[in-house]
């Protein structure tokens, strides 16, 4: 599963990702992420203070691959309207949950203010990001001036957080689709001279 050259800590923080994203915290056990890893008993306690402190490696390492991944597509080519499509349509393991947003169900995770802040790190800074990108379209005449960037993005990461839970309750990607279908509509630009 790992490679040989990677460390016994890079197993278990990169098996506690994985153990996060599909069994949330409370789910995860360390005997779990333990066998996961292939590591010895105390081989934990001796790269990481415990649980939280692998889950807190864990969490940030996942919140730092997802922020870095919407940079690229949203600070990347094309207009305004082509980067929050890109975003929105980028290939996702929809089946399977936002490894971020799922955590926020999680109550240790909430209830733990050090767990608890890559998450919204990671999330108010693509919310950021798509807020730049809407006034950027607003400026170049592309989006409609009456938009609100923030509430844009809002309704953008609303749209895709929600979406992984439509699909999950359906067992089908059909109802995440739809949704950034439907928002993409929404979005479209408006030939020159007619406003949205």
């Amino acid at each position: 599963m790992y490679s040989e050259g990677m460390s016994t800590s890079e197993r278990l923080v990169e098996s506690a990702r994985e153990l996060l994203w599909d069994r949330g915290y409370v789910g995860t056990s360390p005997k779990a992420i333990l066998e996961r890893a292939g590591a010895g008993q105390g081989s934990m306690y001796h790269h990481f203070r415990g649980k939280p402190d692998l889950a807190l490696a864990a969490i940030r390492r996942t919140a730092e691959e997802l922020r870095s991944a919407a940079e690229g597509v949203l600070r990347g080519p094309g207009t305004p309207y082509d980067r929050i499509e890109a975003y929105l349509l980028r290939e996702r393991d929809v089946l399977r949950g936002c490894p971020i947003g799922r955590l926020t169900m999680d109550p240790e995770v909430f209830a733990s203010e050090e767990l608890r802040a890559p998450v919204d790190e990671t999330i108010t800074a693509i919310r950021e990001l798509i807020a730049r990108t809407v006034e950027e379209g607003k400026r170049q005449g592309q989006f409609a001036p009456a938009l609100d960037g923030a509430e844009i993005a809002a309704a953008v990461l609303a749209t895709v957080q929600g979406g992984y839970v439509l699909a999950r309750a359906s067992g089908s990607p059909a109802a995440f689709d739809a949704g950034v279908r439907g928002l993409l509509s929404l979005l479209t630009p408006s030939p020159p001279g007619q406003e949205n």
